[in-house]
């Protein structure tokens, strides 16, 4: 997997992010199974819960074209005129992705193509409670 594709990717739709109160904007892609990257960025409301994180914007359109399996995801995220640093998905987040993912999955968290950190889904949202917690 080229997580460096994945990371300029993120990047790039980082630049497309409504971020008019906070500022603080993020680029999420999303790689499919089937080999398709759907991007993502955050998007706030003045009214602020209705505002949609760049996972789940990345997420949404995947699923919303038919997608269900996902091999990976890269964020970056930083104030619009700061210096990129770590930034992990939201708790909102994660709980979709959760819907989604196994604990395999890749997440890419980066501050730029050449310095990003890779972990598993397992690691960042252990003890969650997904789809097979409802299984009676």
């Amino acid at each position: 997997m080229d997580y460096k594709k994945l990371v300029e990717a993120a990047i790039n739709a980082r630049k497309m992010s409504y971020t008019p109160y906070s500022n603080f904007k993020v680029g999420a892609a999303l790689l499919t199974k089937s080999g398709k990257t759907f991007t993502g960025c955050n998007i706030e409301s003045a009214a602020y819960t209705p505002t949609n994180c760049a996972e789940r914007t990345a997420l949404f359109k995947a699923v919303s074209e038919g997608e269900r399996e996902f091999l990976a995801i890269a964020v970056v995220g930083a104030p619009a005129e700061g210096e990129s640093n770590f930034c992990y998905p939201c708790g909102v987040c994660r709980q979709m992705l959760k819907e989604f993912v196994s604990d395999d999955f890749i997440l890419v968290i980066a501050k730029s193509a050449e310095e990003y950190k890779v972990h598993k889904f397992g690691e960042i949202l252990p003890y969650s409670f997904g789809p097979e917690d409802l299984m009676i």
